[in-house]
């Protein structure tokens, strides 16, 4: 054999590789290699990988995969029982020469990666088999031609890759195209599609759930516990027996657990199968959200109720007509208007000072809604505090206090948790800031000026029809935010245009079964690269999911309990939740029930009313634990049996917390007392970078003029402690600030003085 041959072998088997790859290879490779699927799919994969944004996927039929999900698997380097039959029909090869023949590049990914496993199996096997000895020699001594080799090649390639030879039955499994199709009870009755649209507070939910009672059977859809608990309690006030199910708890009016013929839910626990008169499905415009979008999708399409009552915003009006287009059902509109007006006040707050009784501060981060309580209390002030992290019993506890007009607590700080699930006496709603973080398509976190949907939904809430405000007012804490505002508000709401898909349990255990060797996580994401979609719907965010999934991949599960655990709802920002959720997953894998004792272990039950803030976090965290408990227990009734005692226990939990929250100025002063000197004990909780709308400060950070001093020193300083302690009053404080500002100017402009005086100097040394 040349070795001068030899040496070019391999660089032109990668050519060739590459080269048959593009052109028609039937006359080369038997019809079980050229399955079409596989060499469309490798026709296509030649072009370079095609990276898709999540919530926007192409409608393409031949996108090809993202290669780069894609994990080679490993194959055994001996061969079986024909031991050395090619060396002996041909002669042996020398396989020091076959190295330098692949510095070639090939242009696909997936190939380049096929054919160095390819190469490095040649290389490192003791004896190759005797057909493929064969052909190298006869190769090597010019009685072949290295296209021979193609078919031994693309036999690797799928052995490493077994996506290849079953390509089309896994497109076949990901095609999203048409999931009107996946819900064949409701294609089978002819439903009524009636749209109730309108800005908040413009009662349209309240006129579909009057039909609703007066249906004989119904189901109310809502986003949030809150709402699925207030129609719940509405329905059985007004003798209409009901029951209610959101993922952590199911409640039913008959004694004997039969249920009612009206059931409130959480929107992701609706029923696609069970026949109703009347469904309500309230907030359709989050048919577009990026993580929960998909669970609007599921029930606008699939539930089986002869009238589908629609709550929303005008914007969706349009996008819902087109999308019932498509299961030939019409939509009828309703069109409502605002109960009661709200107007933009031509002045911001720019002080503390300036609250009145009725105002609602809106803030974005737990670390403003802790700065400004404790800035209201120092005026003497009492507020209420509601931000998402709450259980839902603290949220009503403070609502209910701060609508009492009895009690003393007029001013409420709150997230835009208000938005929506709160009945709230709301005289006028103060922005402190215009930047919240947000989750962008690809997954990342950033920070972003509230769109004119988020703006209306939280300045809706001021001068609601039901509370003693019948008018409302809209306004900032800070004044350059106030020309921001009005421009958001004034804007049209942008036009839903699509709406969220996510696969199911049983589309993943169709992908297992072809890819037995993929992680879940992997899963997801080639079938989210192979996914097929059209231009109205698009594949939500599953980063949560894969965070689950890759924490729990080492524990040995079966697929659907492993897919179970991962569509739980935690908070992944809970170190102390993300390691209940992976103890429970322990446990669980171990066929080990869950029993109450063993919670309370875990979470160290019983539990103290907290001292400072770090507490209060934690309670609120166990909390989510307990929650989490009670999702599983609904799903796994074996495994978590102690349903009714967690859910006991949590109640006792849901009033400490509450305890924590009523005394939460005391809880941050404690935390400030307690903190390291030179450090801010809510320091983990500011925001990363100053805002977009102004690159001048941080939104949200309190203004000087606030409280008589820096929002920022509040916190750690000195001052602050000393006004808090009774021994410095604000005035004093006010005037010791401007005279150390003043000596700071004096001291700048002397060292600036010096700074130039010595230059001057240099300048003449350099001149002589």
């Amino acid at each position: 054999m040349s070795i001068n041959r030899c040496m070019l072998l391999f660089s032109r088997v990668q050519h060739r590789i590459c080269a048959i790859s593009v052109r028609n290879t039937n006359a080369l490779v038997d019809s079980r290699c050229v399955h079409s699927g596989s060499i469309t799919f490798l026709k296509g994969s030649l072009s370079g990988s095609v990276s898709t944004r999540q919530g926007v996927s192409s409608n393409s039929s031949s996108r090809p995969p993202d290669t780069s999900l894609f994990v080679p698997l490993s194959i055994k380097s001996d061969v079986g029982s024909d031991g050395a039959v090619g060396a002996e029909l041909t002669q042996p090869l020398d396989k020091s020469t076959v190295h330098p023949y692949c510095s070639a590049n090939c242009q696909s990914r997936l190939f380049h990666q096929a054919f160095i496993s390819f190469r490095k199996y040649v290389l490192e096997i003791s004896m190759l088999s005797a057909d493929l000895h064969i052909i190298f020699n006869d190769i090597c001594c010019g009685a072949g031609h290295i296209d021979d080799l193609y078919p031994y090649f693309m036999r690797h390639a799928k052995q490493i890759f077994p996506m290849l030879d079953c390509m089309e039955d896994l497109r076949k499994i990901s095609d999203l195209r048409v999931p009107a199709n996946w819900y064949p009870e409701a294609r089978a009755i002819q439903r009524k599609v009636i749209f109730h649209a309108g800005p908040t507070n413009s009662g349209k939910t309240h006129h579909a759930i009057q039909r609703y009672l007066a249906a004989k059977s119904g189901v109310y859809c809502g986003p949030l516990k809150l709402l699925a608990h207030e129609i719940f309690e509405k329905s059985n006030n007004a003798g209409v027996p009901c029951d209610l199910v959101t993922g952590e708890e199911r409640t039913f009016v008959d004694e004997e657990g039969r249920q009612a013929e009206h059931v409130a839910c959480t929107i992701e626990m609706c029923s696609v199968t069970t026949p109703y008169e009347v469904a309500v499905i309230d907030e359709i415009q989050m048919i577009r959200d990026i993580s929960r979008g998909w669970a609007w999708t599921r029930a606008l399409l699939g539930l089986c109720a002869e009238e589908i009552h629609v709550c929303g915003e005008p914007a969706a009006i349009n996008f819902v007509t087109e999308l019932m287009y498509t299961t030939g059902e019409e939509v009828e509109v309703r069109n409502y208007k605002r109960l009661t007006p709200f107007s933009i006040l031509d002045h911001a707050v720019e002080s503390l000072d300036n609250l009145r009784p009725g105002d609602c501060i809106v803030c974005f981060s737990k670390n403003d809604i802790y700065s400004i309580s404790r800035q209201i209390e120092i005026r003497g002030l009492e507020c209420a505090v509601i931000y998402g992290s709450l259980p839902p019993g603290t949220k009503l506890s403070q609502a209910k206090k701060f609508n009492d007009p009895e009690d003393p607590c007029k001013i409420l700080v709150a997230t835009d948790a208000i938005g929506m699930g709160l009945n709230l006496s709301i005289k006028r709603i103060i922005f402190n800031s215009l930047v919240k973080p947000n989750i962008n398509e690809k997954g990342e976190k950033e920070l972003d000026t509230i769109s004119t949907s988020q703006a209306l939904q939280i300045a809706g809430r001021a001068g609601r029809f039901s509370s003693i405000f019948k008018e409302g007012e809209v306004t900032t804490m800070h004044r350059d935010d106030l020309p921001i505002l009005k421009e958001i508000l004034s804007r049209n709401v942008d036009a839903i245009e699509t709406a969220g898909l996510h696969p199911t349990a049983e589309q993943i255990e169709m992908f297992a079964y072809h890819l037995p060797d993929a992680t879940l996580s992997n899963l997801i994401d080639i079938f989210v690269s192979l996914s097929q979609v059209d231009g109205m719907y698009f594949v939500c965010n599953i980063d949560d999911f894969k965070f689950l999934a890759d924490m729990i991949q080492h524990i040995p599960l079966n697929l659907r309990s492993r897919y179970v655990f991962c569509t739980a709802p935690i908070n992944k920002k809970q170190p102390f939740v993300c390691t209940s959720f992976l103890k429970f997953a322990r446990q669980f894998s171990r066929d080990e029930p869950l029993t109450f004792d063993w919670v309370c272990r875990h979470v160290s039950w019983p539990l103290v009313p907290p001292k400072n803030i770090k507490d209060l976090v934690h309670l609120e965290a166990v909390h989510d634990v307990l929650d989490l408990y009670l999702w599983l227990s609904y799903r796994f009734m074996d495994m978590f049996p102690d349903a009714n005692h967690v859910r006991e226990i949590q109640k006792e939990l849901d009033s400490i917390i509450q305890v924590g929250v009523r005394n939460i100025t005391r809880l941050i002063r404690a935390t400030e007392t307690n903190a390291p000197p030179g450090t801010n004990p809510l320091s983990n909780q500011r925001r990363l970078g100053p805002s977009p709308v102004s690159p001048r400060r941080v939104r949200g950070a309190p203004k000087a003029q606030d409280s008589g001093v820096e929002g920022w020193q509040l916190d750690k300083s000195l001052g602050s402690r000393l006004v808090q302690e009774g021994l410095l009053t604000p005035d004093l404080l006010r005037q010791l600030q401007k005279e150390w500002s003043k000596v700071h100017r004096q001291e700048e402009e002397g060292v600036k003085l010096v700074a130039g005086n010595n230059k001057t100097k240099g300048n003449k040394k350099k001149k002589k």
